[in-house]
């Protein structure tokens, strides 16, 4: 629903240019200007990370996919539009000629800004830390390209209902872009917490969070946060998967040292430090009632599988128990294996570990054997972890699903 809103949203507005007139391909012209507007306005709009807005993109993850495609295919837009520059016979000026000229002029500025933020997006070796300082500026040139829209001519008034349309698309936009920056990186960044212990748990860190106050973090098992660590370079803001229950006083992490920062985290001094919670987000369901239940992990993606396991009482009967495939490396990399080992002892979960170094690594075909199963249809399958575990355990036949 959300990417076909997106779409209708631009198809829609071709409809305001039709009548214009004017050399070349004023109407084209007019309506990729246009295009690129509403493009940045839905990225700035998604960008808030609105939790209503997740089931109708399907979940925060694509939603971010929506906001990276919308972002670039708007700079696209921006250069047809200054490619054609599109010169209408008889429009309707939206402000006095001065300020049009003006606006003009910013709107110059604006695309020259926009080609160098996006060159800065494109260089990967720029830290994550700067990269978002740059990102948050790009809401500067679509101020200006906004305001270039609204003052230049149209074959419409900005009073109309067409004006009316574009102009709540820009205002909407243009709030988007300030509470970002202002109030959801400034004012309001997430839940007080203080970490009271750390754990080296396999090749991660296990960081567990006491609320400040009395707001709480209310989440679902399966769900993530995203979290800000109020220390020298680490208070960017990164996601990860809460691996406490939804019941715990505390908040869990298990963060893998994937990254420059993730490696900082493990060296500092994190007992005491305060953390900033922002979630929860994300629509991952472990749990399926009165359906059979396979999980398959892999690496740090047991995180989920552990907040769910928390959840779960001892089930006698085997066949209705979660049955958890957790594929490692080696075993010394598997995180809160004894955690795992004590769950499935008290029958509240089947474990089936893979270990790659001891020669048992997994191959999809096992997969329905493991739930004791001839087939996996009608099994509720969750997934967790990194590409070839995503990809490759689950590239089953169609008749297995």
């Amino acid at each position: 629903v959300g990417p076909l809103a997106v779409v209708a949203s631009v198809v829609a507005s071709w409809f305001a240019f039709t009548s214009a007139r004017g050399e070349g391909s004023v109407a084209l012209g007019l309506f990729v200007g246009a295009t690129s507007i509403l493009l940045m306005s839905w990225s700035f709009l998604l960008a808030l990370r609105v939790r209503w807005m997740e089931p109708l993109f399907g979940g925060l993850d694509r939603m971010y996919r929506v906001h990276r495609w919308a972002g670039t295919l708007a700079v696209v837009a921006m250069f047809l539009h200054t490619t054609l520059e599109p010169e209408i016979d008889g429009g309707i000026r939206g402000a006095a000629k001065s300020l049009a000229d003006g606006a003009e002029e910013l709107a110059g500025v604006a695309e020259v800004l926009l080609y160098v933020l996006v060159a800065i997006s494109l260089i990967r070796w720029v830290p994550y830390r700067y990269w978002r300082l740059t990102h948050k500026l790009l809401g500067v040139p679509y101020l200006f390209a906004c305001w270039h829209f609204f003052t230049a001519e149209k074959p419409y008034a900005n009073g109309s209902g067409w004006g009316w349309w574009f102009g709540v698309w820009m205002v909407a936009g243009a709030a988007a872009f300030v509470w970002r920056v202002v109030v959801g990186d400034g004012l309001l960044r997430g839940v007080p917490h203080r970490v009271v212990s750390t754990t080296v748990v396999g090749p991660a860190l296990e960081v567990s969070l006491q609320p400040e106050g009395r707001r709480r973090v209310h989440h679902r098992a399966g769900q993530f946060a995203f979290i800000r660590v109020q220390l020298p370079w680490l208070g960017e803001p990164h996601p990860f998967t809460i691996a406490s229950r939804p019941d715990d006083p505390h908040l869990r992490f298990v963060i893998g040292a994937f990254g420059d920062w993730s490696q900082r985290l493990q060296q500092a001094p994190l007992v005491g430090a305060r953390v900033l919670v922002d979630g929860p987000y994300g629509r991952f369901r472990p749990l399926a009632p009165g359906r059979p239940v396979l999980w398959v992990a892999g690496g740090v993606g047991i995180t989920p599988f552990l907040a769910a396991t928390g959840t779960l009482q001892s089930e006698p009967d085997a066949a209705r128990r979660p049955t958890l495939v957790y594929s490692v490396t080696a075993r010394d990399r598997a995180i809160a294996l004894a955690e795992l080992e004590q769950a499935a002892a008290e029958g509240r979960i089947n474990l089936s570990l893979h270990v790659s170094q001891e020669g048992t690594r997994l191959v999809p075909s096992q997969l329905a054997a493991i739930v004791g199963r001839d087939d996996l249809r009608g099994v509720h399958v969750s997934v967790c972890g990194p590409a070839p575990v995503s990809y490759t355990h689950l590239t089953l036949p169609t008749s297995d699903l």
